[in-house]
């Protein structure tokens, strides 16, 4: 006799959402089975988000309906999601640092005794959680001073104990190396094993590839895909993301550097100690390191938000060590920060206003004054340069997708044609033809003589971009490479502090 079917874990039908000229999710039917590790792609724009906000009771659809385990629900805030089973890791964690793992695992759902919370029992049940599932980590461990590998499991660990039998997971290995990405994979499918049910949302072809079992794609709100995955490949995922052909991991050839454009010595500051680099014309410098290793301080230095304590920079030979942060751009300074929300842009500017930033000085200023014709006809050429998804330049940045947000910040930066740019994380959060775009815009700004120092917790964008490749860990650089000697497993392990032996690449 064959067994009954088991209920889907999620089962999603005709969920259409709208916003102010936007149809963000047009009749999507989306099914997932328990044991299942489902993964949910789509360019910056196709609906991703707002559907797993819809899942997760953040967003309330205009029509469709949700069932969960069988059952029809419907979910006014993420409590009532979590009622029923569902959990999910957001890309930004919500964690204490000032509390413990144990702390932060049983937070609003601690166990108490005589009305009080027992630490003891919340030490127990973190502890065990770990051991049950793979996700070593001490309970009494302090989150603030975990690195980010860790305080993913922690994430996880407090939605295991809240009862979930569903995760969802935004872009879980974006701060990842190589190897703490690996271990989160061996978790999740353990997990699966034991019947629960993973939705993944990412961009990295790679990990779908090896991780998941079924592939969901979206593009333009609609579902446009529906793959398993071992009988699909990566050009087949982009090419149903992206409506056309994508040439995937590419390596582009050494630039040609020429004069020294940056030359950094001695560089200390708060998480950064005597760092000494240079930075050519027509050379791309990237620096590969695991998140909080110093890479972060180190460019906000650079760009004069944080002042140096000891140390010496120039720009084209002129110092600027003590130089203000609009001082180094007026002297040739262009900077795609790590935050686009709370230092690249306003957003609640106007996109064409946002455009407009740093140019109002130079190019677009007549006698002082902005004309609106100028600032228009600017935003209108980089939206169609850089393929920014906007119902208007006119509609406030935020209205903007996390992807078009960051391709908004490329844009404006390249545009004004500074001798050094200094960009971290470019392509976070950006669609896989986006991706192809970007890249080729930083590899024109190289071959017309400007010099690029790029930070990427990528390991495939740092070796296709860079003409050099340095590693920091701990706040020092640690290593140095050429392009050809970099990859992924010599970068892999020089970031996980595996070298401390400083490597001189060729100039």
């Amino acid at each position: 006799m064959t067994p009954p079917r088991a209920e889907p874990a999620v089962e999603l039908r005709g969920i259409t959402k709208r916003f102010p000229g936007t149809l963000a999710n047009d009749r999507v039917d989306l099914t997932v089975r328990p044991g299942e590790i489902h993964a949910l792609m789509g360019e910056n724009g196709a609906g991703k988000s707002t559907l797993m906000s819809i899942l997760y009771g953040m967003e309330v659809p205009d029509a469709g309906t949700i069932r969960i385990d069988g059952r029809d629900v419907s979910f006014g805030s993420p409590s009532g999601a979590m009622a029923a089973g569902l959990g999910m890791v957001h890309q930004s964690f919500k964690l204490f640092d000032s509390l413990t793992v144990a702390e932060n695992v049983v937070y609003a759902a601690e166990p108490r005794r005589f009305g009080l919370v027992n630490r003891a029992a919340a030490r127990r049940r973190a502890g065990a959680l770990a051991e049950e599932h793979g996700l070593a980590v001490d309970p009494d461990a302090r989150v603030g001073d975990l690195p980010v590998g860790l305080r993913q499991r922690v994430e996880i660990l407090k939605l295991l104990h809240r009862g979930a039998r569903t995760l969802i997971l935004d872009e879980p290995t974006a701060v990842l190396t190589p190897s703490e990405a690996d271990t989160l994979f061996t978790v999740l499918k353990s997990l699966a094993a034991q019947g629960r049910t993973v939705i993944l949302v990412t961009h990295k072809l790679r990990e779908v590839l090896e991780g998941s079992d079924k592939v969901t794609v979206l593009r333009d709100g609609r579902v446009v895909a529906r793959l398993v995955t071992a009988e699909t490949s990566a050009d087949a995922i982009a090419a149903a993301m992206t409506g056309r052909a994508v040439e995937l991991d590419r390596i582009h050839a050494a630039g040609t550097p020429g004069d020294v454009v940056l030359d950094v010595s001695g560089l200390t500051t708060p998480g950064v100690h005597e760092a000494d680099l240079t930075v050519r014309a027509g050379e791309i410098v990237g620096i590969a390191g695991v998140a909080g290793n110093g890479q972060s301080e180190l460019i906000e230095a650079l760009a004069g938000l944080r002042p140096l304590e000891a140390g010496h920079v120039t720009l084209k030979g002129q110092d600027i060590t003590h130089a203000s942060a609009t001082e180094r751009r007026l002297k040739g300074l262009a900077y795609v920060p790590e935050d686009r929300h709370a230092v690249g842009t306003a957003p609640a500017a106007s996109v064409a206003d946002n455009l407009a930033m740093g140019h109002h000085r130079t190019s677009l200023s007549h006698r002082g004054l902005l004309p609106p014709t100028s600032v228009r006809a600017h935003a209108r050429r980089l939206v169609e340069r850089f393929g920014i998804k906007t119902s208007s330049p006119d509609v406030p940045a935020s209205a903007l997708s996390g992807g078009n947000l960051q391709k908004l910040l490329i844009g404006r930066e390249l545009a004004h044609e500074a001798p050094l740019l200094l960009v971290e994380q470019p392509t976070r959060g950006v669609d896989i033809g986006a991706i192809q775009n970007i890249h080729d815009q930083l590899i024109a700004y190289r071959d017309a003589g400007h010099a690029v120092l790029l930070v990427s917790a990528e390991l495939s964008e740092i070796r296709g971009l860079a003409d050099r490749v340095l590693v920091m860990y701990e706040g020092r650089i640690t290593a140095t490479y050429d392009k050809n000697e970099a990859d992924e497993r010599t970068l892999g392990l020089a970031m996980a502090g595996g070298t401390n032996e400083r490597r001189e690449a060729a100039d």
